[in-house]
């Protein structure tokens, strides 16, 4: 389904006439974005893929694909939605194949990552069959700079089952793999980008010598405030000087920072000792990352707690207790039908959302540099059965 209209992009008063529960990406500020992405391979020669772990929206493709490399994946769908959705280059990693999965990812993916020396050994005669196919070793490089969700977004956490650890490093048959694939980072900065790679170039200079490319994976939050692209640059032009291979990066919610908005509506106001305000949107089926990193979304025009006249308490319409978004105030009192626009809500949203309740998916759709809003696609009682077999 796809409808669209004219809207006022300048303010938010086009929130006010949309069908809530709704995902918006805003077209403009993914551009934007994008933009800082093309700076960083003019000036480097790497590649940047999409991560759509983080950000799988196909109607977005187009404004994505003349700037990017392709897509890496997380297993076989993913590949496959990368190959017939962004149509360039697909990257894949699974800490474990299942049986089958690989053989069938030969079709679909032009570079396979495995998780240790052995996995790639039980799979090498199949992976020869197919010589087009480069080969990945992930490595868990010792480095950490996660810094949300502590231990649960750390990829190099202790007893992490993500990458061969150095000690297993002379087993892999390197003379058959071609990149060395790493991941540590989870919405750093620049220091973290840079201290990766300088940890790398230090630590595994011997193994980088004996693969065409090395990818630092994702989780580098390019577009965040605050993050100097320029030393990120420099860094990765002096590791390719230092070892004259290719470089990689993967980011995910790095390239869709600030790039879109979950659009909710005010159901119900209840009071019980504090203001509570019901919303169609929901912290545990719509932004799950909410209750599990956990973190408290901005919202427009709200300020926190105490900050401004009136404080609510949101959450959603679920049976779930701590189906709680947090709590802001306001300049003015809510009531049923007010508009809540909460931001930054293209990453691991969309991608994460759940029917738990029988609560209906918001709206797909994205706002357009001419002032369009169109409706990608709307969710009903259908998706909601589905699932249910």
């Amino acid at each position: 389904m796809s409808t669209s209209s004219k809207i006022h992009a300048s303010t938010f008063d086009w929130a006010q006439s949309i069908a809530t529960p709704a995902y918006v990406l805003d077209a403009a500020a993914l551009k934007r974005n994008l933009a800082h992405v093309s700076t960083i391979k003019a000036e480097t020669g790497c590649k940047v893929l999409l991560a759509t772990k983080a950000f799988a929206l196909p109607a977005a493709f187009p404004l994505m694909r003349d700037v990017l490399d392709g897509t890496t994946a997380s297993g076989e769908y993913e590949a496959r939605l990368g190959k017939e959705t962004f149509g360039k280059d697909v990257h894949v990693y699974s800490p474990a194949y299942a049986p089958g999965e690989v053989e069938r990812l030969t079709e679909l993916a032009g570079h396979i990552y495995f998780n240790s020396p052995e996995q790639i050994i039980a799979h090498l005669d199949v992976l020869k069959r197919h010589p087009d196919v480069e080969i990945g070793i992930r490595i868990n490089p010792g480095y950490s700079n996660a810094t949300v969700g502590g231990s649960l977004y750390d990829p190099c956490a202790p007893f992490s089952r993500f990458g061969a650890t150095p000690d297993t490093l002379d087993q892999v048959p390197w003379d058959d793999v071609d990149i060395l694939h790493t991941h540590a980072l989870c919405e750093s900065g620049d220091a973290g980008s840079v201290g990766l790679i300088e940890h790398v170039a230090r630590e595994f200079g011997d193994y980088i010598g004996r693969v065409k490319a090395v990818n630092f994976g994702g989780g580098h939050f390019l577009n965040k405030p605050g993050y100097d692209i320029r030393k990120l640059i420099a860094a990765i032009q002096a590791f390719r000087r230092a070892f004259n291979v290719d470089v990689i990066l993967e980011p995910g919610g790095g390239l869709v920072v600030d790039t879109g908005y979950l659009v909710g509506s005010v159901l119900a106001v209840h009071h019980n000792e504090k203001n509570i305000a019901i919303l169609d949107a929901s912290a545990s089926t719509h932004m799950p990352d909410v209750l599990e990193v956990p973190y408290t979304p901005l919202i427009v025009g709200a300020g926190a707690p105490g900050e401004k006249a009136h404080s609510y308490i949101l959450g959603g319409k679920t049976c779930m207790t701590g189906d709680i978004i947090g709590e802001y105030s306001f300049d003015a009192p809510l009531k049923a039908g007010d508009r809540l626009i909460f931001r930054d809500m293209m990453q691991y949203s969309f991608v994460k959302n759940n029917t738990f309740n029988g609560v209906p998916l918001p709206d797909l759709a994205i706002l357009k540099e001419n002032q369009e809003y169109e409706v990608i696609r709307s969710f009903g009682y259908d998706e909601f059965r589905r699932r249910l077999g």
